[in-house]
């Protein structure tokens, strides 16, 4: 009778400590700004011109928190200033269409601090034609995209390129390093992509220092799963410095790019 009881009473003992509550501590930094700053020149030369400003918050935060009041602007190297006024989530807009070989200085003052980064229009080749492909996949039926373009021959040259539908987006960054003044393509594959769906397809002239800092967010985003018990990414730095406070980098980039997009609606 007594080992009966000792047995019950373990059995009630497992059930109450499978009820505890785990508590996870994890480490918490003090909030950095975010500056998604994107200058895209179109092919029928007009420009869409917008800074993004959050910040970065706690892993369980389902808010972004949005920057509202910084004061931003861009310098041309002549000295012309174009401002950029707040719209909507965290989105500031300015009118400024970028030339060739003009430098451009991005200022945001947030929380009286300076943030500053320079940079050039970096120009880039057209999308000419799409192929589909109905026998792409792993089971030989899914449709694939291919997206051609001719990359120039007289210099070395970076991209950034999108592929974007309610079906998925997917994005990735190449260098001409193999293909130099060749044809060559933009892949686009996600699953379920049907007839009639459409896909928004850009094609962005980057600079090597962008490349690099793109290359290594993308490899983060697919190499991590996003549990809090995985190892966490590297910051990864880009172009914009904090004159204020050096130490207190902000996060995101300054970009100037040329950008060419098709649109395709699948057969």
């Amino acid at each position: 009778m007594m080992k009966k009881n000792w047995l019950l009473l373990l059995f009630l003992g497992v059930i109450t400590a499978c009820e505890d509550v785990v508590e996870i501590d994890l480490n918490e930094s003090d909030p950095k700004l975010v500056i998604e700053a994107n200058i895209n020149l179109l092919e029928d030369g007009t420009s869409v011109a917008n800074v993004i400003l959050t910040r970065t918050a706690p892993f369980f935060d389902q808010a972004v928190p949005l920057v509202t009041n910084a004061s931003v602007t861009i310098t041309d190297e002549n000295g012309i200033v174009y401002p950029f006024l707040y719209t909507e989530d965290g989105i500031y807009q300015g009118n400024l269409i970028p030339q060739p070989q003009v430098v451009y200085t991005l200022e945001v003052i947030d929380n009286g601090e300076i943030y500053r980064a320079s940079e050039q229009l970096v120009t880039g080749p057209a999308l000419e034609i799409v192929e589909q492909n109905n026998e792409g996949g792993f089971s030989g039926e899914e449709i694939e995209l291919k997206v051609y373009f001719t990359d120039p021959g007289d210099e070395v040259n970076y991209y950034f390129f999108e592929g974007l539908s309610t079906r998925g987006d997917l994005r990735d960054t190449f260098n001409d390093e193999f293909f130099n003044g060749n044809r060559i393509f933009g892949f686009y594959y996600v699953e379920d992509l049907e007839q009639g769906d459409e896909v928004v397809f850009n094609l962005y002239g980057v600079d090597a220092q962008f490349y690099n800092f793109m290359y290594v967010l993308l490899q983060q985003s697919t190499d991590q799963s996003g549990g809090p018990f995985e190892t966490q990414p590297a910051t990864v730095r880009g172009n914009i410095i904090n004159e204020t406070r050096f130490e207190n980098f902000p996060l995101g980039y300054f970009r100037i790019s040329e950008v060419s997009t098709v649109t395709y609606t699948v057969e």
